[in-house]
């Protein structure tokens, strides 16, 4: 089945190759050095979560995050050298290590590292629409419909092993007044 994403950027693309390439404003370069930082940092935060967590389904997610931030970054840099946006300054990849050597007073537990890249996602996501908001050009507002996808859809299925887990953090249901409350 093709993927609805593609299918609509291939078309908004063929309306675009001929569009007048007028130079990102400022606010658009922004958000990139924004993204930029945002993910590279997430990306050896989530690496430093996989030396640290002896859970292979988490291990698996968060693996599969570190694979989605270093395409993301490629792209977005790339994007940013062609440009002529200067890169921001990130930190270097964290070699595999052995989770058990990790010391208890240093190591975050599971439900921390999932919940900590549960929040630095969707300030991503955040980021992503933001940023689509104030774009000009459709090329910078297809990057970041493509960079929001990609987390929404990352997201979603981890949510899923945070509730199997019980880590997702669910706020209290909220009853307007005069409503009355029902238990579960």
């Amino acid at each position: 089945m093709p993927n609805l994403l593609q299918a609509l950027k291939s078309v908004a693309q063929s309306f675009i190759k001929d569009e007048n390439k007028t130079p990102l404003h400022i606010g658009e370069a922004m958000g990139c050095w924004i993204f930029l930082a945002l993910v590279g940092e997430t990306q050896v935060q989530t690496e430093v979560g996989i030396n640290s967590t002896t859970d292979s389904e988490l291990r698996k997610a968060l693996q599969e995050a570190v694979n989605m931030f270093k395409s993301e970054k490629e792209r977005i840099s790339a994007f940013m050298r062609s440009e002529g946006i200067p890169l921001p300054p990130l930190s270097e990849s964290k070699p595999i290590s052995d989770p058990n050597s990790v010391p208890l007073g240093v190591k975050l537990t599971d439900n921390e590292l999932a919940n900590s890249l549960r929040k630095k996602i969707s300030m991503a996501i955040t980021n992503c629409s933001e940023s689509a908001a104030q774009s000009i050009r459709s090329d910078v507002s297809l990057l970041w419909a493509e960079f929001m996808q990609e987390h929404i859809t990352f997201l979603t299925t981890f949510k899923s092993l945070m509730r199997k887990r019980g880590w997702l953090k669910v706020p209290p249901p909220y009853y307007p007044p005069g409503l009355p409350q029902t238990e579960k």
